[in-house]
């Protein structure tokens, strides 16, 4: 890198943060979980250990090291020590098949698989002997004799723009994509979650999010930077969490707002407000203005993030106005569950007609939602046709559609992909969804497109109830139609748990699969 004056500035990477940490916070915790306690002094001697044992198995400066953990200790370690030895990350989804961690491993080039002892199956079986495991945990534990073995070392980074990390898409149109993270785009978008979130030396942070999810919203890095503490959390089960948050006083967590209707909605879950506030930061679905208001009757506040695994996690939040706090319930609930501006390192959102003009910031007409910043990826890894057909103008094409509000907040609409279109109107699916997740019987809810000879397309809606409640199809379809246009009701519900993704996310292509089968004819009687 050009020296800009007198004064070399240095490459911009997050591996400064354990370094800042190390020096600030040395004797302080900064890990809680299975594994015990671990100060951050320990932690960075850790990591430097880790970078000179992927060097020892023959790890050189770009190649790639894949890691297959939940979040534990080691893989908050590999997102620093990977990196400090020169290599890139590819941290993955744990709730793949077999045939999926192979492409991803064959395809990303990896020559080293960090996996924990409780994945060790699934990674034996989709590996074959070139690939070098070490085993985390259990009874086969190589990682700790290879840190106690290893000498340390750090690699010298020479270009901010070099490769990070590739995390992968979820693949649910075809082959996943390996998104390529830079060094310098971690490091800003970690400095927007430090900022945004108000994380500092005294935030205690429980990992619910899942590290591999697009490096954890580069969180691992965020919350390291502060020197705050993170709660390492192997499962994320209701009672877990509640107890995690009660033992350990935490302040903040990330999750999908399917997580958090399982936490309120658990038996576990407290009677009364917590006696210390907690932050919660969720993405991936609009949350319903119900929960919403669950939330806050337990002193949880939420910050409603946007973004992709194409923008290192949240581009955008529904920064929170004080003057808002004056408006009743309802409104407040309304204004957060946009997905709002871009964060501080975003050059900004836009919202586009399919000529890349701006829509009018009407909060009606409808565009695609394109981003700008060096918090958008550098492209798809060893896929320049994807990279091009995502890019335009310079500027990365999400695939959300959304409306732009005067005070320049986006509201999305739907995923373009997720449209109904019935009769010849466009039908969005969010917007049932939340009439639905008003009442009090609905947990959570999805609303996909059915074949119909007549419309073409009409709504379905797929629901989980409250634990212990009981209402018939007829009188949801009934309680939408309150509340919105009649014709986008949908014409059936069918009743029964929600296929999730590790991170929460409902699979709605699956729920578009069944209701073009056996569901669509299924009726709204359970």
């Amino acid at each position: 890198m050009a020296a800009a004056g007198p004064f070399n500035p240095s490459c911009l990477s997050p591996l400064q943060f354990l370094d800042r940490a190390r020096v600030a916070h040395g004797g302080r915790v900064g890990y809680i979980g299975d594994e015990g306690a671990t100060t951050y002094a320990e932690l960075g001697e850790r990591v430097d250990r880790l970078a000179g044992a992927l060097r020892s198995l023959g790890v050189v400066r770009g190649d790639r090291v894949s890691s297959l953990m939940p979040n534990t200790r080691a893989a908050l370690e590999a997102h620093f020590g990977v990196p400090a030895a020169g290599a890139v990350l590819n941290a993955i989804n744990t709730r793949l098949n077999i045939d999926e961690v192979r492409y991803i491993v064959e395809h990303a080039g990896s020559k080293v698989v960090l996996v924990d002892h409780t994945l060790l199956e699934l990674a034996r079986a989709a590996l074959d002997r070139s690939v070098q495991l070490v085993v985390v945990g259990g009874d086969q534990d190589g990682y700790e004799r290879l840190l106690a073995d290893a000498s340390p070392y750090r690699d010298s980074l020479e270009d901010e723009w070099s490769l990070l990390s590739l995390n992968y898409t979820s693949g649910t149109t075809g082959r996943p994509k390996g998104v390529m993270y830079a060094h310098r785009g971690a490091f800003l978008q970690s400095v927007a979650m430090q900022a945004h979130l108000a994380l500092d030396a005294s935030t205690v942070f429980l990992w619910t999010l899942p590290m591999f999810h697009c490096n954890g919203w580069c969180f691992p890095w965020a919350v390291t930077g502060v020197g705050a503490t993170h709660v390492g959390l192997r499962r994320v089960e209701p009672v877990a969490v509640w107890k995690a948050i009660q033992q350990h006083g935490v302040t903040h967590l990330n999750a999908a707002p399917t997580v958090l209707v399982d936490l309120v909605d658990a038996s576990a879950a407290p009677k009364h407000p917590l006696d210390r506030a907690l932050r919660v930061a969720t993405g991936g679905a609009p949350p319903s203005p119900s929960l919403l208001d669950r939330l806050a009757a337990l002193n949880i506040s939420v910050t409603h993030l946007y973004g992709l695994t194409e923008t290192y996690g949240p581009a955008a939040l529904c920064d929170w106005r004080p003057e808002w706090n004056g408006l009743a319930a309802d409104a407040r609930a309304s204004l957060l569950a946009r997905q709002g501006v871009g964060n501080v390192v975003s050059a900004g959102l836009r919202v586009v007609d399919e000529r890349g003009n701006d829509v009018p910031a009407d909060g009606e007409t409808i565009g695609e939602i394109v981003i700008r910043g060096d918090n958008v990826m550098l492209g798809y890894y060893r896929d320049d046709e994807a990279t091009q057909r995502a890019a335009l103008d310079g500027w990365f094409r999400s695939g959300d559609l959304a409306t732009m509000d005067a005070d320049g907040y986006v509201s999305i609409c739907d995923r373009a992909k997720d449209v109904i279109i019935s009769g010849g109107e466009n039908i969005g699916s969010v917007e049932i969804e939340h009439a639905l997740a008003a009442h009090p019987a609905v947990a959570e809810c999805a609303v996909v497109a059915a074949p119909d000879d007549r419309w073409g397309e009409v709504p379905v809606a797929y629901v989980q109830l409250a634990r212990d409640a009981e209402v018939g199809g007829d009188e949801l379809i009934a309680f939408v139609k309150e509340r919105i246009a009649r014709f986008k009701a949908p014409k059936r519900v069918v009743f029964g748990p929600l296929p999730k993704t590790a991170t929460g996310k409902i699979q709605k292509f699956l729920l578009r699969e069944r209701a073009r089968g056996s569901d669509a004819s299924a009726g709204s009687d359970r």
